[in-house]
C-alpha cells in the first residue's frame, strides 16, 4: 500500500508540473527542475508551477495527516479538521483583518487567518478540556462544532456589513494554491513541519488508544498527554494549511479513509499515508481546476468539493467506513 500511494503521489507531483494552460513534455520538466534548462517552458515551471505544487504537497499532507487524527481521536469515521473549529476561526480572522483595520495585504491576510484559526482551536480545547478524559470525546465536538458555527456567523455579519471584506473573503474562502506572495511561507512552514513531527509521534500512542483508554494506560500510554499531543498537532496542521490556502474541505475527511484498508487500526502507519492520501487529492483537484477551463482556472477548494462528496460516498459503499 505505502509503494502504491508513493507511486500515486509521485505521478501527481509530475502531472501538476506539467499540465495547465500550456501541457509541457514530462521529459522537458524534468530537465527543468533537475538540469537547470533554461527555456520559456522551464521559467514557467520554476517560477510558478513548482512553488504552487510545493504548497500543494505540503498543505495536502498537513490535511490529511490531520484528518487521521481527528477520526483516531474522536473515534468519528465522520471527522473533518474543521470540526474543531480551525476552519471558521480563520475565516473570522481574515474578517476582522479587513473590517476592522482595513488591511488586505496577502501576507497580512495569512497571519490573520493563523491567529484566528490557532486562538479559536485553544478556545475550543480549554472550553471542552474535560473531553480530554473520554473516549469519544463527543463534548469537544460539540463545543467545536458549535464555535466553528459562532465564527461563521459573526465572519457573515461583517462580510454583509462591508464590501472590501466580501471581496476579500469571496476569493481566500474559495481555497485555491494560485497564492503568488511567499513572503509567509517561511514563518508557517515551519509552524506545519513541527504538526507533522508531533502527528507521526502521536500516531504511536492512537495505536494503543484504539484499544481503550484503560489497555493504553497498562501499557504506558499517558492519555491526556497523547491528546493534547494530538490536538497541538491538528492544530498546527489545519491552522497552517487554511492560512496558506483557505478553506479546503474534504480533504481530511476522505484522505484517512483511502487508505484505511491497508492499515486498520494501526495510526503508525495511517497518519503518514493518510497524509501522502491528501497530496494526493489536493495536487489532482489543483490540476484539474487549470485544465478544465484554460485560459482561466478553478480553484482547488471548488473542484475538491465537488469530486470529494462523491468519492466520499463511493468509499463509504464501498468499504462501509471501516470500524474505528
Amino acid at each position: 500500500m505505502a509503494a502504491c500511494v508513493g507511486g500515486c503521489l509521485v505521478l501527481a507531483v509530475l502531472l501538476s508540473l506539467a499540465l495547465g494552460s500550456r501541457a509541457i513534455a514530462p521529459g522537458e520538466v524534468l530537465g527543468a527542475i533537475f538540469s537547470g534548462l533554461d527555456s520559456d517552458n522551464a521559467t514557467v515551471i520554476t517560477s510558478q508551477r513548482l512553488p504552487r505544487t510545493i504548497l500543494g504537497l505540503v498543505c495536502g499532507l498537513a490535511l490529511g495527516m490531520a484528518g487521521a487524527l481527528m477520526q483516531g481521536h474522536t473515534r468519528n469515521p465522520l471527522a473533518d479538521p474543521g470540526l474543531f473549529g480551525v476552519n471558521g476561526g480563520a475565516g473570522l480572522g481574515v474578517a476582522v483583518l479587513v473590517f476592522g483595520f482595513g488591511v488586505a495585504a496577502p501576507e497580512a491576510i495569512v497571519f490573520a487567518a493563523l491567529v484566528g484559526a490557532g486562538a479559536v482551536s485553544v478556545l475550543v480545547f480549554v472550553a471542552g478540556l474535560g473531553a480530554l478524559r473520554g473516549g469519544a470525546l463527543v463534548q469537544l465536538a460539540v463545543v467545536g462544532t458549535s464555535v466553528a458555527a459562532l465564527c461563521t456567523a459573526l465572519t457573515s455579519a461583517l462580510v454583509l456589513l462591508d464590501k472590501q471584506t466580501l471581496d476579500v473573503l469571496r476569493f481566500w474562502d474559495a481555497g485555491s494554491l494560485a497564492a503568488p506572495d511567499r513572503s509567509a511561507w517561511g514563518l508557517v512552514m515551519p509552524l506545519m513541519g513541527v504538526g507533522m513531527v508531533l502527528a507521526l509521534a502521536n500516531g504511536v500512542a492512537l495505536r494503543e488508544l484504539a484499544l481503550g483508554e484503560e489497555v493504553a494506560q497498562a501499557l504506558g500510554t499517558r492519555v491526556a498527554t497523547a491528546r493534547v499531543v494530538g490536538i497541538a498537532a491538528i492544530t498546527l496542521l489545519c491552522g497552517g494549511a487554511t492560512a496558506l490556502c483557505g478553506p479546503l474541505a474534504f480533504i481530511g475527511l476522505v484522505a484517512p479513509h483511502v487508505v484505511r484498508r491497508a492499515c486498520a487500526h494501526d495510526y503508525r502507519w495511517l497518519v503518514p499515508l493518510a497524509g501522502c492520501a491528501g497530496a494526493v487529492l489536493l495536487l489532482l483537484a489543483d490540476t484539474i481546476g487549470r485544465v478544465v477551463s484554460p485560459p482561466g482556472e478553478l480553484e482547488a477548494g471548488i473542484v475538491m468539493a465537488v469530486i470529494g462528496a462523491p468519492v466520499l460516498l463511493s468509499i463509504a459503499r464501498a468499504k462501509r467506513l471501516v470500524s474505528l
